[in-house]
């Protein structure tokens, strides 16, 4: 098993306070990993296996407890009345009214509790309701690039073309690379997650919110946001497109089936920022894809973009680092991404190549122009234009993503 340190390190952190842990991500992203990790760590620690709970409703042996009333009986049944008991609950979202159980368990003193979903809506709805203030999220991704080097045979630079062409899930960095094999693999994830997961988002679903019930519809959309993972997109852009290659549909149903993309974790949606008005702008936004594998096997091999997949990466890389991140607008320049933590900016631009003078000037510019003095950087593949260009930093993509 690949060893998730930072997530393992984020339960400990988080181990016995009163609060409930929440690993959330896409399918096959490592949360079952996670739990079985951090409960082998438990033992190391001297926790007895008999104070461990652990459920994976994927299971068909649990099938019977995704009753919720069933399902609290059988935790109950099972507490330990003098010891702290860990509770572990995986892929929850499977059963209906799982808050309740949750909730109930969340007021026994001698309770931890741990649970994972592969879908947002678990927390949009009933557990946001239930258990306001008293949970914190853990949000799981695919393994870094620093994840995937560590565990890979190869050069550095041979690492990052494998990581660019067959992404970062954690089965697919262990599998002999065979492009057929690969694909059938990453086929079936998302085929897996556009039916399954958006099934139990449906059987979820808030009072209002419109039926998910066309999968080649969705399979679409999908297609059309792989294809422009990082340019500015509308609901509008999205329907005409649709509407252009013969599909009857709707802006509100397209912004629905977007919506339940996002929900599964397969697309993340990125704001504007305006620069000079320091506000958050509703009307364009970015999406982009958890992971370049998916994104290489929905979409035809020519279609692919190396400046837009280097964005891509510095994206999640920057989730994984705990920025909250927005695309920049400046009058009418863009910057990549502006990132903020600790009330601090951060502004970054990312380029396939610096070497070009062309190149070079238009990536800088906008950084320029900027009238403060918070940290700019330009991310880049290239290393002969590595350097510092009057407060400017540029700096190899790859490096930096082995800090």
């Amino acid at each position: 098993m690949i060893k998730r340190v930072d997530y393992l390190n984020s339960l400990e952190k988080w181990r016995d306070e009163k609060v409930i842990k929440v690993v959330t991500g896409m399918r096959r992203c490592g949360k079952s990993t996670l739990l079985l990790q951090f409960q082998n760590r438990l033992v190391e620690t001297g926790i007895e296996t008999t104070q461990i709970i652990s459920l994976n409703f994927e299971k068909l042996e649990y099938e019977d407890l995704q009753d919720y009333k069933k399902l609290y009986s059988y935790l109950k049944d099972r507490l330990i009345s003098d010891k702290k008991n860990y509770i572990f609950l995986d892929e929850v979202q499977r059963v209906k009214h799982f808050e309740k159980v949750v909730d109930s368990l969340y007021v026994m003193d001698n309770v931890d509790i741990y649970i994972t979903g592969s879908n947002s809506q678990m927390l949009s709805s009933e557990l946001a309701t239930f258990l306001s203030g008293r949970y914190v999220e853990i949000k799981m991704l695919p393994l870094s690039f620093k994840e995937f080097f560590s565990i890979c045979d190869l050069s550095i630079d041979d690492s990052f073309v494998e990581y660019m062409r067959y992404g970062g899930l954690p089965y697919v960095t262990t599998m002999e690379k065979d492009s057929d094999k690969v694909e059938m693999y990453l086929e079936g994830i998302y085929n897996t997650v556009l039916v399954k997961d958006i099934e139990d988002r449906q059987n979820r679903k808030n009072l209002g919110m419109r039926a998910i019930t066309d999968i080649s519809l969705l399979k679409s959309i999908s297609k059309y946001l792989s294809s422009v993972v990082g340019n500015m997109v509308t609901v509008k852009s999205i329907t005409n497109y649709l509407v252009s290659g013969g599909r009857k549909v709707s802006p509100n149903t397209v912004s629905d089936y977007i919506e339940a993309l996002c929900d599964s974790f397969i697309f993340y949606e990125v704001d504007r920022f305006d620069i000079v008005g320091k506000e958050l702008l509703k009307n364009n936004k970015k999406y982009y894809i958890v992971d370049l594998g998916l994104r290489n096997y929905i979409l035809p091999r020519k279609n692919y973009d190396l400046g837009f997949g280097l964005e891509n990466i510095v994206y999640f890389e920057l989730l994984r680092r705990g920025y909250r991140v927005n695309v920049g607008k400046l009058k009418d320049k863009e910057i990549d991404f502006v990132t903020r933590k600790n009330d601090e900016l951060h502004y970054i631009q990312v380029t396939a190549s610096m070497v070009d003078e062309s190149t070079f000037e238009r990536e800088m510019r906008p950084l320029r122009e900027i009238r403060d003095n918070y940290e700019k950087t330009v991310l880049t593949l290239d290393r002969f234009s590595v350097g510092n260009y009057d407060g400017i930093k540029v700096v190899n993509i790859v490096d930096w993503l082995l800090e």
